[in-house]
């Protein structure tokens, strides 16, 4: 059970929302909840959320480009809800960067669980607790920073995980099932390779914004590595 953590639920159905809520609180979040995009924005900026559980189909503003919206502006979270038939929308979701998604129709306590689990990643230490230094790149998980050269990188949760990852195995290839356990808690995700693949495109385009971008390899039949270049010296 989670402590001092509120999760907010965004469905356009009441009655969903009440379901997830309550096997929220049961295991511990304070809930909030709302109905349409802006509701769920507004709440975002007044209130202090440490997770969010939304629906993919949505009207006005729907799910995924809600959760585009909020990965945008916020470092929590996201779980999405949707419907069994859309794969296509929990592959999109997980690009836009959703943290995990929930089919429908699903059992209330499996929704809390993982919930649970995903808060319960974030506030973790990392992988090594300790900085990471690998040539020029310094990663934090304690303080969830990334630096190259003195300049910071801000990446999302997801991403952040994964570039983590990679730098405390520096020098090991590491598959994509590898990656789907560590980075996304699942060795079953629907799609999971085009998944992995598409978080190590984004961590690489942001990483080349500083010229960093060799500092995340793929290795053909092998997965992805980070290679184990020597500390650059601080200053």
């Amino acid at each position: 059970m989670v402590t001092g953590c509120t999760a907010l639920v965004v469905d356009d159905e009441p009655q969903m929302t009440t379901i997830v809520g309550f096997a929220l609180e049961t295991q511990g979040f304070t809930v909030l909840t709302a109905h349409d995009g802006a509701t769920a924005m507004n709440l975002l900026r007044t209130h202090g959320v440490d997770l969010v559980v939304l629906d993919v189909l949505m009207p006005a503003l729907d799910g995924l480009s809600l959760c585009e919206l909020i990965r945008a502006r916020y470092d929590l979270p996201i779980m999405l809800l949707t419907a069994l038939a859309q794969q296509e929308d929990v592959i999109a979701g997980l690009e836009r960067g959703a943290d995990d998604y929930v089919t429908k129709p699903f059992h209330p306590r499996e929704v809390a669980l993982r919930a649970q689990a995903l808060v319960r990643r974030r506030r973790g230490p990392g992988d090594e607790g300790a900085a990471l230094r690998v040539g020029g790149l310094v990663i934090d998980p304690g303080a969830h920073t990334v630096t190259f050269g003195g300049r910071r990188l801000v990446l999302p949760y997801t991403e952040f995980k994964l570039l983590a990852h990679l730098a405390a195995r520096r020098g090991r290839p590491q598959s994509w099932q590898d990656l789907l356990r560590a980075v996304w808690g699942t060795a079953d995700l629907m799609g999971g390779r085009d998944v992995v693949r598409s978080a190590v495109y984004r961590l690489r385009a942001r990483l080349a914004a500083l010229d960093a971008a060799r500092y995340v390899q793929t290795i053909r039949g092998a997965g992805y590595l980070m290679p184990d270049l020597p500390d650059a010296p601080d200053g």
